[in-house]
């Protein structure tokens, strides 16, 4: 049986923003007198928004509750999208707009809806999904299979159905816990762990890569392993 849907990961596939998440996580509990260190980062990385948030007024310990905090560091990130500081990854667009126009792809993020939104308004490709889900829309945020399955659901399908894209560790935890076969396009920056990119059928180097990879397996020239 082949491939119906394809669901994609966001930060760290489709544009370089994990940095960004990172910078406004930093900015925030420095304001408050705490420095945020790599392990935080590692910790969070995944997360939906509202538990990051609750993580970061904890860690912070700032007086604003976890809706205020996510609100701060979301509005910095909308501003670093705005100011064109989330460019699309090489080869991203190009990946999109083809496997869109073979079957129906969604994007399953931890990103909150507002980033999601503004990320693919600026770069034009809103039109291309079919369907677009944060893991603030779902019970749990990765590497539960939460977001994945819903993703998966709203394009009526079950995840065994669909390929998956993710770069990090707890993204390639989620796709595969949710029945997808997973591509992985390690983040430089954030190394999936090894025990992750075992969870993965294909390993990419870049989105070139993974979209040649997309559509040898839409086309039944790659199955299942």
């Amino acid at each position: 049986m082949g491939f119906a849907a394809v669901v994609f990961d966001l930060d760290g596939v489709l544009v370089e923003s994990e940095h960004l998440w990172e910078e406004n996580w930093v900015a925030y509990a420095a304001a408050h007198g705490v420095e945020w260190t790599a392990a935080d980062t590692a910790t969070v990385q995944g997360m939906s928004a509202p538990e990051w948030a609750a993580y970061l007024a904890e860690r912070s310990g700032t007086p604003e509750t976890p809706e205020q905090v996510e609100k701060a560091v979301v509005d910095g990130m909308i501003r670093s999208i705005a100011n064109g500081e989330a460019p699309l990854l090489d080869g991203a667009d190009a990946m999109v707009r083809d496997v869109a126009a073979r079957v129906p792809v969604a994007l399953a993020s931890s990103a909150a809806r507002r980033v999601i939104d503004a990320v693919l308004e600026t770069h034009g490709l809103t039109g291309e999904f079919s369907a677009t889900v944060s893991s603030a829309e779902v019970p749990r945020g990765k590497p539960s299979p939460d977001v994945y399955a819903e993703a998966a659901s709203r394009l009526g399908f079950r995840g065994e159905e669909c390929l998956g894209v993710e770069d990090s560790s707890n993204g390639i935890r989620a796709a595969a816990a949710a029945g997808l076969t997973v591509i992985a396009l390690p983040n430089p920056t954030y190394p999936p762990k090894p025990d992750a990119l075992e969870l993965a059928a294909q390993v990419a180097e870049s989105n070139h890569d993974v979209r040649k990879l997309l559509l040898a397996y839409l086309a039944g020239e790659l199955v299942r392993s």
